[in-house]
């Protein structure tokens, strides 16, 4: 499998459980726990793909600043949280790195 394919499904399944999270509500419903739990697996065994053709440096970048930058899209469409401006500012700081690393960066796995 491609390494950036491996990569965007282990981001979306990260953004899935992480976004579940706000909705277990102290491990008392039982469908958002499982897409929380099935979404860390899947999303760590995906990460685990993922290393073997792109750095771990990089592939962690990028898995977890756009996963950041998604969760919190998911957090404004479905549970109507507003970001101020210094969390967007972070974020679109945020962004740039995943760029500039996705860019410009030379690093080979070994």
């Amino acid at each position: 499998m491609n390494g950036h394919l491996a990569l965007a499904i282990a981001i979306c399944m990260e953004v899935i459980a992480t976004s579940a999270l706000a909705s277990i509500q102290g491990f008392s419903k039982p469908l958002p726990l499982l897409a929380v739990i099935v979404g860390y697996v899947a999303s760590f065994y995906m990460l685990a793909i993922v290393v073997k053709t792109i750095p771990i440096g990089i592939a962690y970048a990028i898995w977890s600043g756009m996963g950041i930058v998604l969760v919190t899209l998911v957090s404004v469409v479905v549970y109507r949280q507003k970001p101020d401006l210094a969390a967007v500012a972070g974020m679109a700081m945020i962004v740039a790195g995943v760029v500039t690393i996705q860019l410009f960066s030379s690093m080979k796995p070994h």
